[in-house]
């Protein structure tokens, strides 16, 4: 009776082995057969050239506003000048801002609220590097829009709520600059 048992056993763990072997090969052909039928470097691709192609049309449909574009692919514009002092590395700034997507759908704002953004200026705290450069080209006491394509927002990746390969526009004003001394 025991060695009934024990081939009963061997037999069972068998068929579970042969089973569990059977779902892996069977996924890996499913995920083999995935990543040959689409290229997701094309899909990539295709995606930059929708976001080029937005921010273009955004252009042309707002022909009034005479953007510069930076180097880095910053689209500013200066709306009001500040009199103050320009805005450098390690200057503290304190800013209201409107960030939208280029329908004009507001994503986030503190205009309107005493939650002034503070940040110490092009050191890398915000998590949106293209808002940290634009600010570089402002004085205390300006106003400025600044469109931001992907890449000096969220990337290619995008975030749990933002998607891959989404511009965003600015609108911002520099209300107090403190300027960095060279002591903490």
């Amino acid at each position: 009776m025991i060695i009934a048992e024990n081939k009963l056993l061997n037999l069972f763990f068998m068929k579970r082995v042969y089973s569990q072997r059977y779902i892996f090969m069977t996924a890996g052909l499913l995920i083999m057969i995935y990543f040959t039928s689409c290229n997701p470097t094309k899909k990539w691709k295709e995606m930059e050239e929708e976001e080029k192609l937005l921010i273009q049309n955004y252009l042309y449909d707002h022909d009034t506003l005479d953007f510069e574009l930076k180097t880095s692919g910053l689209y500013y514009l200066d709306v009001e000048v500040g009199a103050g002092p320009q805005a450098e590395t390690h200057d503290t700034a304190y800013m209201f801002y409107t960030m939208s997507y280029l329908s004009g759908t507001v994503f986030e704002s503190n205009v309107g609220t005493d939650d002034t953004l503070i940040f110490p200026v092009n050191e890398g705290w915000l998590s949106v590097k293209g808002f940290d450069e634009a600010v570089t080209y402002m004085k205390e006491g300006g106003k400025s829009k600044f469109l931001l394509p992907s890449s000096l927002a969220f990337g290619s990746s995008g975030t749990y709520n933002i998607a891959s390969y989404t511009p965003f526009l600015f609108d911002a004003e520099l209300t107090k600059l403190i300027k960095y001394t060279g002591r903490k």
